[in-house]
């Protein structure tokens, strides 16, 4: 009988993790190779599934595609792998049990990571591959991008008329990754052909089981789950999760309750994982009503923690002329002498001071527990940069949370650099969102909404500063990613420094159309060698050729390279005012004096652009 048919009348089976047990076997390697190289193994696993109760096996495919094999160098196997994936199957089935052709997904968190149209290149070189060995059918797994699932979907559902599982992954209960809601994904999936809808991955059996609760039963689809054995525990540099088999009895009789009708294990799962599965299902019948719906709504409660006598830097900036001071927290234990100069580039005119986030990749004292320091005494908001280097999801969203809670509001979104670069190159960088993605965060945060579509139970009020580097070749494509920033919610900008008129003057032409204000960087230099550095080893910094010889002129005279920095620093100042509104001084190695300077000259300079017709 064909498995749509079955499934009208039964609840089945589906195998456990083919990773998982190969694991356990000391096998670590790129698992869907073995398809070619031990293919006896293969075979064996599917066999104690078939064994241990399996109505439909998997092929070990689910990364057998170019891009994933490129990285053992086997890019150009892709056929092969995938049509001995289907044979090894199909000769342990031999006919007692379905063969599916495993395709998993490609994009994680980041929609950066692959576009949609090399994607479909990927997927469908290895969906031809598959269909050439004639599978009963084809289970798209572990999609956690739900625009990535319905795009090969329509591929697939072109290629072929065979029973399609479609599996999304969840982030929460109810909800996926987008922050839709599951019932509104399964409506989307089965409007692109899936025949099978479910979910699979990250999640265990009491997270799918309660998203289930809010999922009405259907009559043009049947439902599918593949949870993890459990939540995963890291030990010993391992993902461990639960051993406890007996568990999915009872979770497998509470997803029959809830609709599902093909119940298989992700993660952590066993042939043991599948008898418990057996059993569970034994004696049931497929649900034919579902008495209950749950519906999850959110509540968005508005408060505004901004004082409203307070202005912000974009409003201060839109009106004339406005300044900012970066001031780097301290290296080490201490802030008395960080507080000194902050207090005395406020008394010098300074709007605001800006924080970095462990600039250069080097750990300093919190930039959120100095703002509030500063906050506190200098009563103003501090500008507080944000990467996306040393924050995962979870602290980027507990960091935002917490910033509001304390009432800073000012945030500048950057990249960060690279760990590597700093004083721990042993250190990850993160990077789990791209400053884009970041962007968009915080302002869906204003809206009250959480990463993963959740009330926040309030919204937040956050200003969103954004970095431009001019200091490329081709400027214009530097315009191109900050119009790309502004469409993801940027307020304003501020460059890297800049060391010349004319890259002023042509930062100016390029940027005309864009109406978000533009801070220009400017940093004084301290001596030729630190000119010298900036130059040649700082990502970001280009030193036009007049102002290297002027710092090397100066020679190692500390007043005399002084005077020179203030001289290029002022004209700069100067250069700036006739264009923009934003002064961003950026202070070299706590040399505030430097920095004081150059503000009170900026306080005496009055912008040619008027609040009433302001643009840039």
């Amino acid at each position: 009988m064909r498995l749509l048919e079955r499934l009208k009348g039964e609840i089945l089976v589906g195998d456990g993790a083919s990773g998982t047990l190969l694991y356990s076997f000391g096998i670590d390697t790129c698992y869907e190779e073995l398809n070619l190289t031990n293919p006896e193994r293969i075979a064996e696993l599917h066999k104690e599934y078939i064994e241990a109760g399996a109505d439909l096996i998997q092929t070990n495919t689910f990364g057998a595609n170019y891009h994933k094999l490129k990285r053992y160098g086997l890019e150009g196997e892709v056929e092969r792998i995938n049509r001995e994936g289907v044979r090894l199957a199909k000769e342990a089935a031999a006919g007692r049990v379905y063969v599916l052709g495993t395709i998993g997904g490609l994009r994680s968190v980041r929609k950066s990571e692959l576009s949609l149209t090399e994607i479909g290149t990927y997927f469908k070189e290895q969906l031809d591959a598959l269909l050439l060995e004639e599978p009963d059918g084809l289970i798209l797994e572990t999609y956690y991008d739900l625009e990535e699932l319905l795009h090969v979907l329509e591929i697939a559902r072109k290629q072929t008329n065979l029973p399609i599982v479609a599996n999304i992954s969840l982030h929460e209960v109810g909800l996926l990754q987008n922050g839709m809601q599951v019932k509104d994904a399964f409506d989307l999936i089965k409007g692109k052909g899936a025949d099978i809808i479910g979910l699979n991955c990250r999640m265990g059996p009491y997270h799918m089981i309660r998203s289930f609760e809010e999922v009405p039963l259907r009559e043009d689809a049947f439902y599918s789950a593949y949870p993890n054995a459990s939540l995963p525990d890291f030990t010993d540099g391992r993902y461990v999760y639960s051993t406890d088999a007996d568990y999915f009895v009872s979770a497998a009789k509470q997803l029959v309750e809830q609709g599902v009708r093909l119940i298989g294990g992700c993660c952590g799962t066993t042939p043991a994982y599948v008898r418990a599965i057996k059993k569970g299902i034994l004696g049931l019948v497929p649900l034919t009503e579902k008495k209950e719906v749950i519906s999850r709504k959110s509540h968005v409660y508005t408060y505004d923690f901004r004082q409203p006598d307070k202005e912000t830097i974009l409003g201060k900036v839109k009106k004339g002329p406005a300044i900012l001071v970066e001031l780097d927290p301290p290296k080490t234990l201490g802030v008395e002498e960080f507080m000194k100069g902050s207090r005395y580039l406020h008394e010098m005119g300074a709007d605001a001071i800006t924080l970095a986030d462990n600039s250069l990749a080097s750990p300093r004292i919190s930039n959120v527990a100095i703002a509030s320091l500063l906050k506190a005494e200098l009563k103003k908001n501090p500008l507080v940069h944000l990467t996306c280097r040393d924050h995962n999801l979870i602290g980027l969203q507990s960091h935002l949370m917490g910033m509001h809670t304390i009432g800073l509001n000012e945030v500048l979104i950057v990249t960060g650099d690279p760990s590597k670069i700093g004083d721990f190159p042993g250190a990850t960088s993160v990077y789990d969102l791209s400053s884009i993605d970041l962007i968009s965060l915080v302002k869906q945060f204003n809206a009250g909404i959480s990463y993963s579509g959740k009330s926040l139970g309030g919204q937040t009020n956050f200003e969103v500063a954004a970095a431009f580097n001019p200091n490329v070749k081709y400027v214009d494509k530097a315009v191109v990613r900050m119009e790309k920033k502004i469409q993801a919610g940027a307020d304003y900008f501020l460059t890297q420094p800049v060391f010349s008129v004319e890259k002023i003057r042509e930062v100016y032409e390029a940027t005309r159309h864009i109406k978000a204000p533009i801070f220009i960087g400017i940093m004084p230099l301290t001596s030729y060698r630190n000119a010298s550095f900036l130059h040649n080893e700082v990502p970001g910094i280009t030193l036009p050729e007049p102002v290297l010889r002027a710092m090397e002129k100066a020679g190692t005279d500390a007043e005399a390279s002084m005077r020179e920095s203030l001289a290029i620093s002022k004209e700069l100042l100067d250069a700036a005012a006739e264009y923009f509104n934003g002064h961003y001084i950026i202070t070299p190695f706590m040399r505030y004096e430097l920095s004081g300077e150059l503000v009170a000259y900026a306080s005496t300079k009055k912008s040619v652009i008027s609040g009433d017709v302001f643009e840039q």
